[in-house]
């Protein structure tokens, strides 16, 4: 047995993939951002509205 494999610290990966809400019609899409960054709110066209609304940061889906 490799004593090695014990002693090495499993590594965080530095972007995670975060679900992206809209305010307005509750379309939401995928996005990728670094983990030790500040969540997410912009401004994207809503394909429901067909207008551009704000949208927010729900949830996280992964690591990357």
């Amino acid at each position: 047995m490799f004593f090695t494999r014990i002693l090495l610290k499993r590594v965080k990966a530095k972007d995670i993939m975060v679900q992206m809400e809209s305010l307005v019609s509750g379309h939401t899409f995928n996005k990728i951002r670094p983990r030790l960054a500040d969540k997410l709110e912009l401004i994207r066209f809503d394909p429901f509205i067909r207008k551009e609304s704000v949208y927010r940061e729900k949830k996280k889906i992964r690591s990357m």
